[in-house]
């Protein structure tokens, strides 16, 4: 069997111009690991892609990286829209989940173009004054990159569903 096995509603795949929509503009996921405690571990986190790598910035210590250490593979989730339908007793979605391997010990200034990444992101605006805070607390910031292995995402759409 293989590690990823294929979708089962292939009628619901999304087209690889959605996944990469969703895994650019989505405003946060869920990154999921296997935990040192033998359960699963899933948290919520901000990101930024740059072709198929993800990055995150996070602490540098604590039960994530504990988790990292142990066993790098994981899986991101990013949730698009989600519209629930009572008549019809269901929900339409959009999602993403990218599977592969978290690498945590990264080069400084590889560090720093994702830190900037994520700026550029989520502060766009704030450009100039994102890089002097980078700068300030740039030694208490980890950042975590995600090597995408596969990526697959899934869609129902159900009419109405609203624009983008």
């Amino acid at each position: 069997m293989s590690a990823f096995p294929e979708i089962r509603r292939q009628d619901r795949l999304l087209p690889p111009e959605r996944i990469d929509a969703l895994l650019d503009a989505g405003e946060y996921g869920f990154l999921a690991m296997c935990a040192a405690n033998d359960y699963g571990y899933g948290i919520p986190i901000s990101f930024a892609r740059a072709g198929d790598k993800i990055y995150f910035h996070c602490a540098p210590s604590g039960f994530k990286m504990q988790n990292l250490a142990g066993n790098n593979r994981v899986s991101f989730c990013v949730v698009g829209k989600t519209q629930v339908v009572p008549d019809k007793f269901t929900t339409a979605y959009e999602s993403v989940i990218a599977f592969g391997k978290i690498a945590t010990d990264l080069p400084e200034e590889e560090r720093k173009t994702a830190l900037r990444l994520l700026v550029k992101k989520y502060c766009p605006a704030h450009v100039e004054v994102g890089e002097k805070y980078m700068n300030a607390s740039f030694h208490r910031t980890g950042v975590l990159r995600l090597d995408i292995e596969r990526v697959t995402g899934k869609a129902k759409y159900v009419m109405p569903m609203p624009a983008a």
